[in-house]
C-alpha cells in the first residue's frame, strides 16, 4: 500500500520519473546473476546493502502489499507459487535493495528536502484533494488509516521518495535521442511497400518419393516424443449451484412485485442531481456583503466578475447529496430551488455562496423492466437454501458408505459420467469437454486423487459445491511405431513437400534476382500474378490480400527494393514475391504519432541508464541476500531458487 501512495504522491517531481524507477527495479534483476552475491547470515537479516540491513519482516510486508495489488489485479487469490512465475519476490527484493542503494548514495551526496516543499507535495496531490480541488485533511487521514499509516512514518517515506528522485532525476535530465534514431524508427514504422507476388501450392514440390520403412523409423525415432498419450482420467462428478436449481419461471408476478417495492428506491432509482455552483468568501461579513448586492439587484454571475471567477471556476459539478463532504454545503444546496442562490453558509474552508443552476430530480426504473431481474434473484435466494440442504443429505450418504451415484441419485440428482480427461480438459480426440463447471479447480483435484478415494467436497461459484470420484485411470504412455505408422508417414511427406517447395522457391527468387520476370515464372507454372501496395510492417493500410500474413510481410521488409524472396502460407504452399517499390513519407519530429514514440524510447533509454547505475552503485556498496531467510519470507523453500 505504501508503494502505491508513493506512486500517486509525485507532485512536482514529474510521473515521468515514477515510470524510469519502476523500470530500473525490474531491470536491477541483475542482482541474480552475480554468483558470490548469496550467503547465510542472522535468521531476520535477509539482506544487507552496504550499511542498511534489509530485514524479512521488511520485505514480508512489501511482498504482501505487492501480492495483493497483484490479486486486486487479477480479482483473484494468488499463491506464492503463482506470485514467483510472476517475479513478484525478485522484483520485491530487487526494489528494497535498490531503494537502499540510492538511500546511501543520497545522505553520501548530502541531499536534503526541505519540510516546505514535502508540505507542498503532499497538498497538491490530487488523491488527498476534496470535491473544491483543495487539500482534505479529513481525507488525507483517511487514506493514511486505510493503509496502515500515521502521519510522520508517511512523511518520512515521502521524504526518501523525493530524495531517491533527486538522484534519477540527475541522471536522465535532457536526455536527447539522436536524431537518426528517431529517423530510423519513422522509417521502421511509416515505409510502405509493392509487391508482385505468386503463390506455389503444395503440389508445386512435385511427386515426393515413397519413403522406406527405415526412413520413417528414423523419423518416428527422432521426434518420439511427439507421438504419446496424455494421462486420462474417466470421473463421476456431481455439481451442484443455486443457479443450476433456480426456477424464476415459478417466481409469481406478485412475490417480485413486492421485492420491488421493498428495493425500487435504493436499486433501481437514481438519486437527485444538481448542477451547483460556489463563491467562497474569507469570512462572514464578505459573504454578507455579497449577498447584500444580490438582494439590491446584482446577479451571481456579477459577483463571479467582481472576483475573476467564471462558472466553471465556480462549479461544483453535477453531484448528489451524498457527493458533497460538505454536510453543511450539501443540506444548503438540496433545499434550494432551481436557479436560485443561497444565504451566507458556514463551510469548511470559509463561508460560501450556493447557486443551483439544474436539478436532475430522482427516476425509478418500472416494474416491467426489472421483473426478471427480481424472479431470477428471488428464485436464488430459494435455491440456496435447498443447495443447502441437498448438500447435507448428499454427506450424509457418502458417509455412510454410498457412492457418488447413489447418493445424487437418492436426492433426485443425476450425476455425469465423464470417459476420458486430460489435465487440460480435453477428450480422447482433444476437444475440449463441454460444460464442465469448475474446470480449473475441479481438474487439479481429480489429477491428485486416485481411483477408491473420499475425495474432499470442492466449492463451486455462487455458493454451490462439487463432488467427483476417479472411475479410471489410463496412464500417459509412449506410442509405438506400429500404432503411429500412417500419421508418421503423413507428417514426413508434409516436411519433405515442405523441404522441395522451399527448395524451389529459393531457385526461383534467385532468377527473380537475375532479372526475370515474376510474369515469366508464373507463366511456367500457370500461376496468377497478384500485386499488393501500401504493405506496412504493422499491417496498417495493408491490402485484404489473405496470404500476406505477418510472416510473409516480415520477408518482404527482409530484402531490399527489387528484391525477392519467399515465405511459407498457411496452408502449405509458398508464396514467392518481388519487392517493386518503396517509400517513406517525410519525417515530422512534431507529429503527435513521433513525439510519443521518442518519450517511450527515451523511457527505455533512461532504464538503461539507471539501470547501469544501480549495478555500479550496488557493486561498490557490496549486496549480500540470506536466500535461506529470502526463501522463508516469500513462502517458499530455498530448493525453489
Amino acid at each position: 500500500m505504501l508503494e502505491k501512495l508513493r506512486a500517486a504522491t509525485q507532485g512536482w517531481i514529474g510521473r515521468s520519473i515514477m515510470a524510469i524507477v519502476m523500470g530500473l527495479i525490474i531491470l536491477s534483476f541483475v542482482i541474480w546473476g552475480i554468483g558470490d552475491i548469496f550467503r547465510g547470515f542472522g535468521a531476520n537479516k535477509l539482506a544487507q546493502v552496504g550499511g542498511v540491513e534489509i530485514t524479512a519482516d521488511a520485505f514480508h510486508n512489501a511482498y504482501q502489499s505487492q501480492l495483493q495489488r497483484l490479486q486486486r489485479q487479477l480479482r483473484r487469490n494468488v499463491t506464492n507459487e503463482e506470485a514467483r512465475q510472476f517475479g513478484i519476490d525478485r522484483q520485491t527484493l530487487s526494489r528494497l535493495i535498490a531503494n537502499a542503494a540510492l538511500d546511501q548514495q543520497a545522505g553520501a551526496l548530502n541531499l536534503a528536502i526541505s519540510d516546505q516543499e514535502i508540505a507542498k507535495a503532499i497538498t497538491n496531490d490530487p488523491t488527498f484533494k476534496g470535491p473544491g480541488g483543495r487539500f482534505d485533511r479529513v481525507r488525507f487521514e483517511e487514506v493514511l488509516r486505510d493503509n496502515g499509516l500515521n502521519e510522520k512514518g508517511f512523511v518520512r517515506e515521502q521524504r526518501a521518495f523525493y530524495l531517491r528522485q533527486e538522484i534519477t532525476d540527475g541522471l536522465t535530465h535532457g536526455l536527447q535521442l539522436p536524431k537518426a534514431m528517431l529517423e530510423a524508427i519513422h522509417r521502421y514504422q511509416t515505409e510502405s511497400r509493392s509487391v508482385d507476388y505468386i503463390v506455389l501450392p503444395a503440389s508445386a514440390a512435385g511427386v515426393v518419393p515413397t519413403p522406406s520403412q527405415d526412413e520413417l523409423k528414423k523419423y518416428f525415432d527422432d521426434r518420439e516424443q511427439n507421438y504419446s498419450t496424455s494421462e486420462y482420467r474417466g470421473l463421476v462428478v456431481l455439481t451442484l449451484t443455486p443457479a443450476e436449481i433456480a426456477k424464476p419461471e415459478s417466481v409469481s408476478d406478485a412475490d417480485a412485485q413486492k421485492r420491488y417495492e421493498e428495493v425500487k428506491t435504493e436499486r433501481f432509482g437514481a438519486p437527485e442531481k444538481r448542477a451547483i455552483e460556489q463563491i467562497l468568501y474569507a469570512d462572514d461579513s464578505g459573504a454578507a456583503e455579497a449577498r447584500a448586492k444580490l438582494d439590491s439587484g446584482k446577479t451571481f454571475d456579477d459577483l463571479l466578475k467582481e472576483k475573476n471567477l467564471t462558472q466553471k471556476d465556480a462549479s461544483l459539478g453535477v453531484v448528489t447529496r451524498d457527493g458533497l463532504v460538505d454536510k453543511s454545503v450539501a443540506a444548503a444546496a438540496f433545499a434550494l430551488p432551481e436557479g436560485q442562490v443561497s444565504a451566507p453558509i458556514k463551510a469548511q474552508f470559509g463561508t460560501v455562496l450556493l447557486r443551483v443552476d439544474k436539478i436532475i430530480p430522482t427516476s425509478v426504473k418500472p416494474f416491467s423492466e426489472v421483473a426478471a431481474d427480481l424472479k431470477r434473484e428471488i428464485a436464488l435466494q430459494g435455491a440456496r437454501a435447498e443447495v443447502a440442504r441437498l448438500h447435507d443429505a448428499i454427506e450424509d450418504q457418502r458417509a455412510s458408505g454410498k457412492s457418488l451415484t447413489e447418493a445424487a441419485k437418492s436426492v433426485g440428482l443425476e450425476p455425469r459420467a465423464l470417459a476420458a480427461v486430460d489435465k487440460v480438459g480435453a477428450d480422447l480426440q482433444g476437444a475440449p469437454v463441454a460444460d464442465l463447471p469448475n474446470a480449473q479447480a475441479l481438474l487439479k483435484a481429480v489429477f491428485a486423487s486416485d481411483i477408491g478415494v473420499d475425495n474432499d467436497t470442492l466449492r463451486a461459484g455462487e455458493g454451490g459445491y462439487q463432488w467427483f470420484e476417479v472411475a479410471n485411470i489410463d496412464k500417459a504412455r509412449q506410442k509405438s511405431f506400429d500404432e503411429v505408422k500412417d500419421e508418421v508417414e503423413k507428417s514426413w511427406r508434409a516436411d519433405e513437400t515442405a523441404k522441395l517447395l522451399a527448395a524451389k522457391s529459393a531457385e526461383l527468387a534467385k532468377r527473380l534476382e537475375a532479372g526475370e520476370s515474376v510474369a515469366a515464372i508464373a507463366a511456367e507454372g500457370n500461376l496468377a500474378i497478384k500485386h499488393a501496395t501500401n504493405v506496412k510492417r504493422s499491417g496498417a493500410g495493408a491490402p485484404s490480400a489473405q496470404e500476406l500474413t505477418p510472416p510473409v510481410v516480415a520477408q518482404i521488409f527482409n530484402v531490399g527494393l527489387r528484391g525477392a524472396g519467399s515465405a511459407r502460407t498457411e496452408d502449405g504452399g509458398r508464396l514467392l514475391f518481388q519487392v517493386t517499390g518503396a517509400e517513406v513519407p517525410a519525417i515530422d519530429f512534431s507529429a503527435p504519432d513521433l513525439v510519443a514514440i521518442s518519450a517511450e524510447v527515451k523511457n527505455g533509454l533512461a532504464d538503461d541508464v539507471l539501470a547501469q547505475y544501480l549495478t555500479k552503485l550496488e557493486d561498490d556498496l557490496g549486496v549480500k541476500v540470506n536466500m535461506q531467510a529470502f526463501a522463508a519470507a516469500a513462502g517458499a523453500s530455498p530448493d525453489d531458487y
